[in-house]
């Protein structure tokens, strides 16, 4: 099984990863389109020419690469995509071959995040309208509706949701999902030293904490643009 977790960014998808890279049973990949996505763009990243250095920048190969065989010989694959890191440029056939799950999250918290980063976020930076599109497609080429969760539920009711989670896409739940050891892994993309530091210090899932309030009166008018197409996930998302 190849599971595609679309999320955007400042989300709960390196944890999402953790969790499921500790289950044993499971391979995943970071990022795999982000080499791509900063050589095709030009945007300015933390660590860009790091990350093209190390990465395949051809989408072709990327894909190839995801539709081939698993790395270990592993029975899923758990892959952690952007959703902006797909531009229309990339063909998106193969989500046909995937398990596609998309991991949403409040575009105020995100934004809000994203920013003490990069405080010029753009629409396009925060991933919620490709998300959207990108699920529709999905459910065009598949003919199901995809497996969406959000991030808050998960932090609220770690057990309850990644139960649900793996109910929907026919995986045995483990108790490994719920925590991990600290630290780096070999799996991290190598821009993990700019943006990871939360989650190399975790151990599970923190409870959750609303970071919305933080959002700069600026940017108000960024999220209420994202709103509308968060909400369409919304409630499309599974719940215990």
């Amino acid at each position: 099984m190849r599971i595609a977790m679309w999320s955007g960014p400042r989300n709960i998808s390196t944890a999402m990863m953790r969790a499921w890279e500790n289950r044993g049973d499971t391979a995943v990949w970071d990022e795999p389109l982000y080499a791509y996505y900063l050589q095709r763009t030009g945007i300015a990243h933390p660590g860009a020419e790091h990350v093209i250095a190390a990465g395949e920048t051809d989408w072709r190969r990327v894909v190839a690469a995801i539709t081939g065989p698993v790395p270990g010989d592993k029975p899923i694959w758990f892959q952690k995509h952007m959703t902006h890191h797909m531009l229309e440029e990339v063909d998106r056939s193969w989500l046909a071959q995937m398990s596609n799950c998309f991991l949403i999250r409040d575009p105020r918290e995100v934004i809000a995040s994203y920013a003490r980063t990069r405080p010029d976020v753009q629409l396009t930076d925060v991933g919620v309208l490709q998300q959207a599109d990108l699920f529709e497609h999905a459910r065009r080429i598949t003919g199901t509706t995809p497996v969406v969760v959000d991030a808050r539920d998960v932090l609220e009711n770690p057990r309850a949701m990644l139960e649900a989670l793996c109910a929907a896409l026919h995986v045995p739940f483990t108790e490994r999902m719920l925590s991990w050891p600290a630290g780096a892994r070999s799996s991290d993309g190598v821009w993990g030293d700019y943006w990871y530091h939360s989650v190399r210090a975790s151990t599970g899932f923190a409870p959750y904490v609303s970071k919305a309030h933080t959002l700069p009166a600026a940017l108000e008018p960024l999220a209420k643009a994202c709103e509308p197409h968060y909400r369409i996930l919304y409630e499309q998302r599974v719940q215990p």
